[in-house]
């Protein structure tokens, strides 16, 4: 197990470097003083994203307010695969689910997306930024995954990078297994899952029409959009991220 691994670890949107001392958020001094029960002297460790993994001492802690000193930096930055993660959002609490395990996997940029079919495109972005930190905070990542405004289906094809390949997963079942596709990839690449009911046969046809379109197929079952995107997550990082 690493060094420090124990100790309390928190994300703040400052600089991070030695000597600099920080004030706490309100949110912060709640939760390290009355949740974990912490003091003055307690060692953490903290990350921002950007400038790696840094141990910092608590040298003043209130009950809405206190300060952190940084003292040394204990892993340098570090971001993880080149890998996105669109989706058509679903139910609250399948969002959430959806947002936890793409950022313990590894994904660099959510693109919440709306297509025919979506019943539950109003999306609060500020609880969901606030989910994929606590994820971030808890599964060790030193970087934290884009979250994009969502945008209909179409403009995400008309604007779309085509150098960045995008997998979808096609509940039709007549495409090639996700496992195949996915270990003859090259280059950057983005997974695209549909939402509740799945993909009109107008919108398959015209994602199929793309040439940086590849559509896969996850199996001889209809998947829930959760558990399709943590499936092809899964397979993309045992196959093409940083699992190996």
């Amino acid at each position: 197990m690493r060094e420090n691994y124990t100790l309390t670890r928190i994300y703040l949107e400052a600089s991070l470097a030695e000597g600099r001392t920080l004030a706490l958020s309100n949110d912060h001094a709640h939760y390290l003083r009355n949740v974990l029960r912490l003091s003055e002297g307690t060692e953490l460790r903290v990350f921002n994203g950007s400038d790696g993994e840094w141990r910092a001492v608590i040298s003043s802690l209130g009950k809405r307010a206190g300060d952190i000193e940084i003292q040394e930096q204990l892993r340098a930055p570090e971001a993880c695969p080149d890998i996105w993660l669109c989706f058509a959002p679903v139910r609250k609490h399948r969002n959430a689910f959806i947002l936890e395990k793409a950022t313990e996997l590894g994904v660099a940029k959510l693109q919440p997306v709306t297509t025919a079919r979506t019943q539950f495109s109003k999306l609060r972005l500020e609880k969901m930024q606030s989910q994929i930190i606590e994820a971030a905070e808890q599964t060790e990542r030193l970087d934290i995954p884009l979250l994009n405004a969502t945008i209909g289906l179409d403009q995400m094809l008309a604007d779309w990078p085509t150098e960045r390949t995008l997998i979808f997963a096609d509940e039709a079942g007549d495409a090639k297994p996700a496992l195949v596709a996915l270990q003859n990839l090259t280059g950057p690449t983005a997974l695209l899952i549909g939402p509740e009911g799945g993909f009109t046969p107008q919108e398959r046809e015209r994602l199929r029409g793309q040439d940086y379109v590849i559509p896969v197929s996850l199996g001889p079952r209809i998947l829930r959009a959760d558990t399709a995107a943590l499936s092809l997550l899964t397979l993309f990082q045992a196959t093409q991220g940083d699992w190996g």
